[in-house]
């Protein structure tokens, strides 16, 4: 696995990473030991970049990922990140019923870097995130108190997560932004239009989530109504019956051309965004070692620009049906 760089200070990553969410948190019930078992293997693939977040679950992916890291620390860069209010459970909540907004002032992020840096059983963060903007409290604010966290040793690079170009320019001014983590893959580009030239021109490195637009992009995801009740995927636009069946005319177009080359459509969307910039690393995520060696091999994959143009094109987010996330949802990305 050959590694990228995110940001100006030099952070260096797996060209590939993993994402960790789904080993605890959104699609359907999932097994501790094979997910320990699955992060174990992926480091010895050279898949060293681990994306993990309070939310999830909540707090139990950061404390299954801290289980993984117990004597590999050293070979792990760890991703988390805080900007929800977290309901206790105690009021009888669970999953996403929990979050209740969201919640980025000072003293809350200095309580949960702390719990963080707990659970993963760990004493510096590798990079943190602002998982979404939060209206209430000025950019400038929350990207001071990360810096003091960096000062203090507690953290070592800054990110942001679905921020929008004003915001991203306003952190950077603060103190240098190594990543932005936003959805992109090839059904899910609206960051192209200004936020990536945004990253670009500040050097910022940009963090795919979902690259495999949720599983869809694989051609192996069942329809929807057949994904576990708790699957996050249920509530999505894109997942629902009418979107789901007009869509999969795209993935079949992927997974033709997939075969034509001698990949699978997975490894073909992720050389797809592999090769929009060097500043892009994808994290797909996974529960079984056999996902991520596919997706890991995709990084030394070479596939011909004509043919990733083509399938670019085909794939276009204008020819696909469904939003990526609900109205709620969607108010609170690209800030």
């Amino acid at each position: 696995m050959n590694n990228r760089t995110l940001g100006s200070q030099g952070l260096e990553v797996s060209a590939i990473g993993l994402g960790c969410m789904g080993m605890s948190y959104a699609y359907g019930e999932a097994d501790d030991g094979q997910s320990i078992d699955t992060l174990h293997r992926a480091l010895d693939l050279g898949v060293n970049f681990w994306d993990t977040a309070e939310v999830y679950g909540p707090f139990s992916n950061e404390v299954l990922v801290g289980q993984a890291l117990k004597g590999r620390r050293d070979r792990v860069v760890v991703a988390t990140k805080f900007g929800f209010r977290i309901l206790p459970e105690s009021e009888g909540l669970a999953g996403t019923a929990r979050m209740a907004g969201v919640d980025s002032r000072p003293a809350h992020i200095r309580e949960v870097v702390e719990a963080s840096l707990r659970r993963l059983g760990i004493e510096t963060i590798d990079l943190l995130y602002q998982h979404r903007v939060d209206p209430a409290v000025p950019i400038e604010d929350v990207v001071g108190t990360m810096a003091d966290l960096v000062r203090a040793g507690k953290v070592r690079h800054l990110g942001l997560s679905e921020a929008g170009p004003e915001t991203l320019a306003r952190a950077h001014a603060v103190h240098p932004i190594a990543a932005l983590q936003s959805e992109y893959s090839l059904w899910s580009r609206d960051i192209e239009s200004a936020i990536l030239p945004t990253c670009e021109a500040l050097g910022i490195g940009l963090v795919a989530y979902s690259p495999l637009g949720r599983g869809a992009l694989t051609g192996k995801l069942p329809a929807p109504d057949t994904l576990a009740p708790d699957d996050f995927r249920r509530s999505l636009p894109r997942f629902q019956a009418e979107a789901w069946q007009r869509n999969q005319a795209l993935v079949a177009t992927l997974a033709k051309r997939a075969a034509e080359i001698g990949c699978t459509p997975a490894q073909l969307a992720l050389a797809w965004l592999l090769s929009r910039s060097p500043r892009i690393v994808p994290i797909p995520g996974a529960r079984h070692i056999d996902r991520v060696r596919e997706n890991a091999a995709a990084a030394a994959l070479e596939v011909d620009p004509a043919v990733l143009d083509e399938i670019g094109a085909a794939l276009h987010p204008d020819r696909v049906a469904g939003a990526r996330y609900r109205d709620s949802q969607l108010a609170l990305v690209n800030r």
